[in-house]
C-alpha cells in the first residue's frame, strides 16, 4: 500500500496504511502497555465477572487486550482486525485465540448475539462519528448482553496527544461526546475509570 494513503481522504484507507506500517514493531508497544491492560481487564472483571463468558474483540491489532482478558478463564476468544499485518502478527503471538481479518463496521461474518460480551480497546476514539455508530451497532447486534469499550476517559499524555494529530484522530471529540453516544445505544450505561485517565465505557443490552 502506497504512502500517498495516509494522505487520503478516505479515512479507512488512512487508518489501514498505518497499521500495517506498524504492525512490526506494534508488539513492542503492546509490551509496553501490558501492565495497563493487566490493570484494566482487572477493573473489568471485578465489575463484569468474565469467567465463562464468550468475548469478541474489535479490532484487536496484535491482540494483547484480548490476551489480558483471556487470563480470566473466558470461554471462548476472538479477535477481528482489519489489517492483514496486525491479524498475522496477533497469531504469531497469541496461537492460543483465534483472530479473523474483518471491519468493525460490518462483523458479518456473526451471528446476532453470537457474543456475551464484545469489547474494543483504544479503537473508536480514531473514528468520526458516524463510523462509532455504525461500529458500535454492530458491536451491539453480535453482542448477548455487553459491550466494554477501553479507551480515553480524561486526561492524555503530550506524547499520546501529538500521536493522535499524527493520526488525524477524533479523540479530543471522542472525550467530549462519548457517553451521550453511549446513551443513545444502550438501555444503561455506565463508565469506570482508571486513576491514569483511561476508562472502560459499559453499554448494557
Amino acid at each position: 500500500m502506497s504512502i500517498f494513503h495516509y494522505f487520503s481522504s478516505d479515512e479507512n484507507k488512512r487508518a489501514r496504511f498505518i497499521f500495517n506500517l506498524i504492525a512490526p514493531v506494534y508488539g513492542m508497544i503492546d509490551n509496553a502497555i501490558e501492565k495497563e491492560y493487566l490493570s484494566m481487564t482487572k477493573l473489568l472483571n471485578d465489575n463484569i465477572p468474565l469467567k465463562g463468558l464468550s468475548v469478541l474483540d474489535v479490532g484487536s491489532g496484535t491482540g494483547a487486550w484480548l490476551s489480558a482478558i483471556n487470563r480470566f478463564g473466558i470461554a471462548e476468544a476472538c479477535g477481528v482486525d482489519f489489517s492483514e499485518k496486525m491479524v498475522k502478527q496477533a497469531i504469531k503471538n497469541h496461537p492460543e485465540i483465534t483472530f479473523k481479518q474483518g471491519s468493525g463496521e460490518n462483523l458479518q461474518m456473526f451471528d446476532d448475539n453470537s457474543f456475551d460480551l464484545v469489547t474494543a480497546s483504544f479503537v473508536l476514539h480514531g473514528m468520526k462519528k458516524e463510523k462509532r455508530t455504525r461500529v458500535l451497532s454492530e458491536m451491539k447486534r453480535v453482542a448477548k448482553k455487553h459491550v466494554v469499550i477501553h479507551d480515553f476517559h480524561k486526561k492524555t499524555s503530550l506524547s499520546i496527544q501529538m500521536l493522535e494529530f499524527l493520526e488525524r484522530s477524533d479523540y479530543l471529540n471522542f472525550k467530549k461526546g462519548f457517553e451521550e453516544e453511549m446513551k443513545t445505544l444502550f438501555r444503561r450505561t455506565s463508565v469506570i475509570p482508571s486513576q491514569n485517565g483511561n476508562g472502560l465505557y459499559v453499554g448494557e443490552l
